[in-house]
């Protein structure tokens, strides 16, 4: 059984909406969120004139919905952030809008510290594949003794867990849970497969729950079109994922097929993107190897708890 976490969120001026600190108990590592609109606030904090890495968010205007990021290192991250903010920064000056510091409570990140950080970030952002990255190059991975890269890899374990706290997905992965320890998935600890067929449209997907989301695996066959007539934010969804090459067309016409790993908000968004048109993701899901629905999985595991008297 997972071990459970401590986020400590601190609303610096009392709104949801301005600057945030995170800390996780006896992790030397200290995260700042802050919209654009409060960088000057920021850039007062004493603690950001230290090593560290930073990554910078926005919207992808050739991709509604989806997210253009920067990841980034510096001896002085004031300084990185303060030159990414100029107007004749023509490559990074405009599209960002909400700027995540990550720098350490100690004085014991390095420059090179910093370095392996902003490389493995890169590294895993891009196999989450959640953002577009506007890095011109992968960066390279700094050498490091043995048990520094322990460190650092405990340092980026930790900002995984706080990062989508405060809404950063760039690092979340969509590993599968495991299903093998059958009593596991019975207590909702793991998620079964689940899956959607249809023969007749060539429809063969397979899905599963992982870390609250609901994650169409790669390799799954879908409908080759939207086929509804009437128009569906899905429909739109469905069409932002073939443009960015998640889905890709079968030849001959015959289909389309997830190219990787896909999170979606909702079963019923999976669904309607597998089957070409709007659906309830509750009863077209199926436990594989079962006839009960996702929505029938679910209630089973609220019959499943025994309440204390």
């Amino acid at each position: 059984m997972a071990r459970g976490k401590s986020v400590r969120l601190f609303l610096v001026d009392g709104t949801p909406g301005g600057l945030i600190t995170a800390e996780i108990m006896n992790w030397t590592g200290h995260v700042i969120a802050v919209p654009r609109s409060e960088l000057a606030t920021l850039l007062q904090r004493r603690e950001v004139d230290k090593t560290g890495i930073y990554v910078l968010l926005g919207d992808d205007p050739d991709s509604p919905g989806s997210t253009l990021a920067y990841i980034g290192e510096g001896g002085s991250v004031y300084e990185r952030l303060r030159a990414h903010a100029r107007s004749d920064n023509s490559r990074l000056g405009d599209f960002w809008d909400r700027a995540v510091v990550l720098v350490s409570k100690d004085t014991n990140l390095t420059k090179a510290h910093a370095r392996y950080l902003e490389s493995r970030f890169f590294a895993l952002a891009t196999e989450a594949g959640r953002a577009r990255l506007l890095n011109g190059k992968a960066p390279r991975l700094a050498p490091l003794p043995e048990a520094d890269r322990s460190d650092m890899e405990y340092f980026i374990d930790q900002a995984r867990i706080v990062l989508p706290v405060l809404g950063v997905n760039l690092l979340r992965l969509t590993k599968p849970a495991s299903v093998t320890d059958q009593d596991d998935v019975a207590a909702g600890a793991a998620s079964p497969m689940f899956i959607l067929a249809s023969k007749k449209t060539g429809v063969d997907a397979t899905a599963q729950e992982v870390d609250g989301e609901f994650v169409v695996r790669e390799g799954s066959l879908v409908r080759s079109v939207w086929s509804a007539d009437d128009r569906h934010s899905y429909e739109k969804l469905r069409f932002q994922l073939e443009q960015d090459g998640t889905l890709r067309p079968l030849p001959e016409g015959t289909g389309m097929e997830f190219t990787r790993d896909q999170a979606f908000a909702s079963p019923s968004a999976a669904a309607a993107c597998v089957l070409g048109r709007p659906a309830n993701g509750r009863s077209e899901w199926k436990v594989a190897d079962s006839r009960m629905t996702y929505g029938q999985w679910q209630e089973s595991l609220l019959d499943a708890v025994v309440t204390d008297e």
